[in-house]
């Protein structure tokens, strides 16, 4: 089975870290689970390291910000994060759905990701996932949801 990072991320959001879902597994246990579902043993290593590096974001300090603030990104984020994630991602923190230190966070993550460029359905992704890992964030989580499904909703121009 050829899938990549994202895909196991996506498998794992679904069937581990729902509400409705079971009890997280440990690692070992979950990579087992992973492996006997198809998924490449080199891959459900990453995307354990991922989500590792998603549970660590909760230890550092939030930065409070001081007002409104420009977002410049870098060379590198520009390559790989394409022009409509960008947007889509400055939409989210207009909208009070990330913070600035959220932003970053998911920032961090898709760059974690494995693939060349990156496009907004990944994006939509990562925010879940990011949201979901941070305790009281369940009304964000829940508009995040809405306009995930809204814009998936949405017949294209």
């Amino acid at each position: 089975m050829t899938t990549s990072v994202l895909d196991i991320l996506i498998y794992v959001f679904d069937r581990y870290m729902l509400d409705e879902a079971p009890e997280m597994l440990e690692r070992d246990d979950l990579a087992r689970d992973l492996e006997r579902a198809g998924f490449a043993h080199a891959n459900v290593e990453r995307a354990l390291d991922w989500l590792a590096d998603l549970a660590g974001e909760r230890s550092h300090p939030s930065v409070a910000g001081s007002g409104r603030s420009v977002r410049i990104f870098s060379h590198c984020e520009v390559t790989r994060l394409s022009t409509e994630c960008r947007g889509f991602l400055m939409t989210l923190e207009r909208l009070g759905v990330l913070s600035p230190p959220q932003r970053e966070i998911v920032v961090d993550r898709m760059l974690a990701l494995d693939a060349d460029e990156l496009d907004t359905e990944q994006l939509k992704w990562v925010v879940l996932m990011v949201l979901s890992s941070q305790p009281g964030q369940e009304q964000a989580f829940a508009r995040m949801e809405d306009l995930a499904l809204d814009s998936a909703a949405r017949p294209p121009n």
